[in-house]
């Protein structure tokens, strides 16, 4: 594998989070980072984003006002596998 250094500018948090996932799996860093652009890359498609369907969504998010708010996917995503696993997030009316 040809190596190239590069210098990266991250918050503590994500950098606390590296080392974190680095030391559960026994790997360095630098391979921590390879195997999460390879699977951003492998789920998703950078080089052809289909902007007609972001435009007809944000076109009925400006229309109906109806979304699901961020941290309710979070609270869902977080209670999965749990006693309390909750419902998916349906719609609402945001600001």
């Amino acid at each position: 594998m040809n190596l190239i250094s590069r210098t990266l500018e991250i918050d503590a948090d994500t950098d606390a989070r590296l080392r974190e996932i680095a030391s559960e799996r026994g790997k360095d860093i630098a391979t921590v980072l390879a195997e999460a652009v390879a699977l951003l890359d492998s789920v998703i498609d950078v080089s052809s984003p289909d902007l007609a369907e972001d435009r007809s969504r944000y076109d009925d998010f400006k229309r109906t006002g109806l979304a699901v708010p961020l941290d309710d996917v979070k609270a869902w995503v977080a209670s999965w596998d749990s006693a309390d696993e909750l419902p998916s997030p349906q719609p609402r009316k945001v600001k």
